[in-house]
């Protein structure tokens, strides 16, 4: 139990790195914080410390000074290039003034001397990860100008996105393992990099596998590795995904396609946390978060006996279902100006935007191949542009029959089709009327039908309309 309530660091656990020559020492300091809610690792000597920063994430490094082989300054340096966010505590029993001003201009957190002081080494772990917590709210805050435009790259305001993205937030900090699941297309290993990106991972590997793609053979020393003589052709040995994505996190796509044998294997690994190279005894240590995505129906799948109970219930610890883009289609329009600026600038063209005529036909597609068909058509109709202005001419075969004939709309798609960029910094209420004008040009100013593209009733927006003097 904790001293006092003061002292315990509530919420997720903080992970702590020891590292000290003496190791009964650094087993003497873990015990001193494990009952306030630190969860210690410890290692002996400066080089094994090196070694752990490198391969696994840490919130707090607590590291010696004087040690054989690379010392407490080496282990701050390394801390700082592979995890900028975690905050370093220097101790030594050979403290100096100099030492201690050293170590402070290389942004260790504060620095302590031996013998410790239990209360003085629990209140700077205490300060540290409130710092730890406070910088990742800030930088939370920092990255998104309204949460409304989406989550790193996870566009969306419809209201089933907004229930995605809420999601995301919550689960994009923790450990927890994720299982996406949509239709094909639907921006699936798009979601599990956002969930990377914004997780304390994000400065370790994220490694994508997409199981479908490969034999079980291969498959198998993909993920898991092999030594050299492991089977005919292993002339080597081979590092696996699990290993190459220690510390950071480890995405399998189409999960339900892998063999039943090898979801025993993958099991026991989840459970375990350890792997073992095919050809070889030796289990090793591994820190890895597991992203998985399927199009299939996993439980159905379960009840067929072609998927393990225990895995599905390993793998779904949080799920998320992606909408199709048919159910999100107020989101088209969105994402018709996040596709042109980034393949505009992409293949260097001047294009100013999509007719009315074209977003009306865009807008009314089905989309069975959802967001990638739709980032694709968005592609070919840039690359085979000759007059910098999207046209239904310019639409696919499959898409140009919904254009509806209309007078000249050139200037409506040069009011609205030149992106949303300068949005940034403005404030909420320019925003919010740029994309109620977009969203009624996109609906021919019907006030019904372009409520439900901005996800809000039509009475909200038709009082909006009326503060900005709209008809």
């Amino acid at each position: 139990m904790p001293d006092s309530p003061d002292d315990d660091l509530s919420g997720v656990p903080i992970r702590v790195l020891i590292v000290d020559d003496d190791a009964a020492h650094a087993e003497t300091v873990a015990d001193s914080l494990d009952p306030v809610g630190c969860d210690c690792t410890v290692v002996t000597g400066g080089k094994a410390g090196v070694e752990a920063v490198e391969r696994d994430v840490y919130d707090v490094v607590i590291t010696d000074m004087k040690m054989d082989g690379a010392d407490g300054f080496a282990v701050l340096e390394k801390t700082k290039e592979e995890l900028p966010d975690a905050e370093v505590i220097v101790m030594t029993g050979y403290g100096t003034i100099d030492s201690a001003v050293d170590a402070m201009q290389r942004d260790a957190f504060t620095y302590l001397n031996k013998p410790l002081d239990i209360a003085r080494l629990r209140t700077a772990v205490k300060q540290a990860s409130k710092r730890i917590r406070l910088a990742r709210k800030n930088a939370e805050l920092s990255r998104r100008l309204d949460e409304r435009f989406g989550f790193e790259g996870v566009v969306g305001t419809s209201g089933p996105m907004r229930q995605v993205i809420e999601v995301l937030k919550n689960v994009a900090p923790t450990d927890s393992t994720v299982l996406i699941t949509g239709e094909s297309g639907t921006g699936k290993e798009l979601v599990a990099r956002a969930l990377h990106q914004n997780s304390p991972r994000k400065n370790k590997p994220f490694v994508s596998l997409n199981v479908a793609a490969l034999p079980k053979d291969i498959l198998e020393s993909e993920l898991f590795g092999h030594e050299a003589g492991a089977f005919t052709g292993a002339t080597g040995k081979r590092i696996g995904k699990f290993e190459y994505a220690n510390g950071g996190t480890l995405f399998l796509d189409e999960v339900g396609e892998m063999p039943s044998d090898i979801q025993v294997k993958l099991l026991r690994v989840l459970e375990d946390r350890k792997v073992t190279r095919l050809g070889s005894n030796a289990e090793l240590p591994i820190n890895v978060r597991l992203l998985a995505a399927t199009n299939a129906d996993l439980l159905e799948m379960v009840g067929e006996k072609s998927f393990r109970e225990d895995l599905y219930y390993r793998l779904n610890v949080i799920s998320i279902r992606l909408p199709p883009l048919r159910d999100r289609r107020g989101d088209i329009p969105l994402l018709l100006d996040f596709f042109l600026r980034e393949l505009t600038e992409r293949y260097s063209k001047q294009v100013v935007g999509f007719t009315r005529r074209a977003r009306t036909a865009l807008m009314s597609y089905e989309w069975p191949g959802n967001i990638r068909q739709l980032r694709n058509v968005v592609e070919r109709m840039v690359v085979l542009d000759t007059d910098g202005l999207l046209d239904a001419g310019d639409l696919p075969e499959e898409v140009a029959g919904l254009a509806q004939e209309e007078g000249d709309d050139t200037t409506a798609a040069r009011g609205s089709g030149g992106g949303s960029d300068h949005l940034i910094g403005r404030p909420l209420s320019e925003v919010e009327r740029f994309y109620a004008e977009r969203a009624l040009e996109v609906v021919g100013g019907k006030r019904e039908d372009a409520a439900k593209l901005l996800g809000i009733g039509e009475r909200t927006l038709y009082r909006k309309l009326k503060e900005w003097g709209l008809n």
